[in-house]
């Protein structure tokens, strides 16, 4: 602790330890703090003068914690524990039971500013609900994700320093013009200085921001989500085009993320986009119930072809027996 930190500011220091710690003794404040024991008291008596229920017991158990009551302490958090709420909120977090995850500590903190027959409800639930995990989920550092989305408020442009899923590292300059949260991963939708054009990044993959000079400007009639649908379809490396037997306004459950929808004629649609994952494109395009032609891409045939080869075999009839 500072010594010009006045004594206000060293009583609400002394809060956020007792927070922190609940039953902590004095001499475990004082060696926390750098101070003496004597001046813990002193600041546990500035609290209990502003009525924030600072309690004490006796003996070798004994130490300090915040009471309960109607009126409810300042509560005190951490940059990454008011981070990892949002983004509990936001992408459904599973730890909140755990005493060494951020997340986990600020649920703690908020429980015990609560009166305890409120509080009790919600512990229980904490402690004891199974949660099963989103495997799909993609956490990304909470410092990468306050970088990103600070560059996107003050409208600056940043370096990206990237890692994509096969391990190729590499740099590129961008406009941050939405963070985006989909199916628990976060992702970055940007446009690129060099070449102008739109682009998606998973937050978990980036590993540095520098924030640059250049300002940018987001485009009016943006919208985040339906903008990182479209462009998830994009710049993958096998091309697919498929026509639908049906019009492009009764395709709206069509998923943006398997390419644009363009009309093709009456009551027929062309969908035009590209993926990295054939067979899980083959079948989303099974599961539209309408009627499809691929009409390019020969990888993409070949997996429709083999979806369609698997169909078949699983509900053939079995040969005769011989014997």
């Amino acid at each position: 602790m500072r010594p010009d930190t006045s004594p206000a500011a060293r009583a609400l220091i002394t809060m956020e330890a007792i927070q922190d710690e609940p039953g902590i003794t004095a001499e475990r404040l004082a060696e926390r703090l750098g101070v003496s024991a004597r001046a813990v008291r002193r600041y546990v008596g500035i609290l209990r003068d502003a009525e924030v229920p600072v309690e004490s017991t006796r003996g070798p158990a004994g130490g300090y914690r915040l009471g309960r009551g109607t009126r409810l302490p300042p509560l005190v958090f951490s940059s990454a524990e008011a981070l990892g709420l949002v983004m509990a909120v936001l992408d459904g977090h599973h730890a909140a039971a755990d005493p060494t995850d951020p997340v986990g500590v600020a649920v703690a903190k908020l429980l015990r500013a609560m009166p305890q027959h409120v509080a009790d409800q919600a512990d229980v639930v904490r402690r004891t609900t199974a949660a099963a995990p989103d495997r799909g989920a993609a956490r990304p550092d909470p410092a990468t994700t306050v970088a990103l989305v600070r560059a996107r408020s003050e409208t600056r442009c940043v370096t990206v320093h990237y890692r994509s899923e096969n391990g190729r590292e590499f740099t590129t300059d961008v406009e941050p013009w939405a963070v985006v949260v989909r199916h628990g991963r976060w992702y970055l939708l940007c446009r690129s200085l060099r070449s102008g054009s739109v682009r998606t990044y998973r937050v978990d993959r980036v590993h540095r921001v520098d924030l640059l000079d250049t300002t940018f400007r987001v485009p009016d009639d943006l919208d985040p989500v339906a903008s990182l649908e479209e462009h998830l379809g994009a710049g993958w490396e096998h091309a697919t085009e498929v026509v639908i037997d049906l019009p492009p306004e009764r395709l709206d459950h069509v998923p943006r993320t398997l390419g644009r929808l363009e009309a093709d004629g009456p009551g027929r649609t062309r969908l035009v986009g590209t993926t990295s994952n054939l067979p899980g494109y083959a079948s989303d395009l099974a599961q539209l119930q309408v009627p499809f032609t691929v009409v390019a891409g020969p990888e993409l045939r070949a997996a429709v072809a083999a979806l369609a080869d698997r169909l078949a075999a699983a509900v053939a009839e079995p040969a005769p027996s011989t014997t």
